[in-house]
This record gives C-alpha cells, structure tokens and sequence, in this order.
C-alpha cells in the first residue's frame, strides 16, 4: 500500500494531508471493488461517503482507538496469558524447592521458589485484569466532534449512532 501514499513525513500538525490520502484510498478501493472506474469518485466519494465531514481531529484518535484495542486484543491479552501460565507452571514445578528469603537486601525466613513464582503469577493476574478494565475507555471513540469538538458541518446524530 505505500505506492498509495506519496506523502512526506513533514505534514501540518493536524494530520489533514494523511486523513485526506486514506480517505481517497478507500474511496478508490471501494469503486474498484464495485466494477467503477478509479478516480471517478463515483460511487464512492472520499469526502462524503468515506470521510463523512469527520476532521482528522475524529479520525486519528478513532484509529489509534481501533489499533489499541485490536493489539489489546490480539497480543497484549494472549502474551500476558502465555506468561501467566508459563509461571504458574514454574510455581508448581519449583513447589519443593526451599530458598532463603530476602527483604531490605537481609536474608530473611524460608520460602519455596514456588511461592515466589506464585507471587509473579498473582502480579500479572491483576496485571491482566487491569488491562482488561481499562478497555471500556478504549472502546469510546472520539468521532462526531469534527474539529474542535462541536459536531458543526456532520450529519445530525452522527457521534451518537458511533
């Protein structure tokens, strides 16, 4: 896809010039999925079907929304299972093994190496419910606003249909 955004790394603050490429992207994508002529901007208009009078100011966020979930999702989540049970493992295999304890850098009392694994598994067990907690926020998008946050020059009950 990189021949289908001859941008430069140097754009305005705002993002316009990426939001405006992508937009002509899917439109073009769009028509030549349904038999259209590319370019045409017909049936597909990047403006008013694609963009629908969203600013880069709803877009970005709503994509960064989009990845961070979707990463959430597909590797976070799954990585900090992976490791949990990996530990777990680690816990029961080291059941039997005594260590010496150690706290304010003084030896301490006796524990099992399995209990310190226990207290890793229990760190990212919470570790995975926080991350869990914390996507309802993730999965509030920050579309309909336009570009400053007033809804002006979008169809009447956009932001709230998304």
């Amino acid at each position: 896809l990189a021949d289908h955004f001859p941008l430069v790394v140097w754009q305005t603050g705002s993002g316009t010039q990426t939001n405006m490429n992508v937009n002509e992207v899917i439109s073009n994508r769009a028509i030549e999925m349904l038999g259209g002529k590319l370019g045409s901007k017909d049936p597909v208009h990047p403006n008013d079907h694609v963009n629908k009078s969203q600013s880069s100011n709803d877009t970005f966020p709503t994509a960064m929304h989009i990845a961070a979930a979707k990463e959430v999702h597909e590797v976070l989540l799954p990585g900090l299972q992976t490791l949990h049970d990996a530990l777990a493992a680690k816990a029961e295999q080291f059941k039997d093994i005594i260590k010496i304890g150690r706290t304010h850098t003084q030896d301490a009392v006796p524990l099992s190496l399995g209990q310190e694994f226990g207290g890793y598994v229990q760190q990212v067990k919470y570790s995975i419910g926080r991350v869990k907690a914390s996507l309802p926020r993730v999965y509030e998008l920050a579309a309909g606003g336009t570009a400053v946050g007033t809804g002006l020059n979008t169809r009447i009950g956009f932001a709230e249909k998304v």
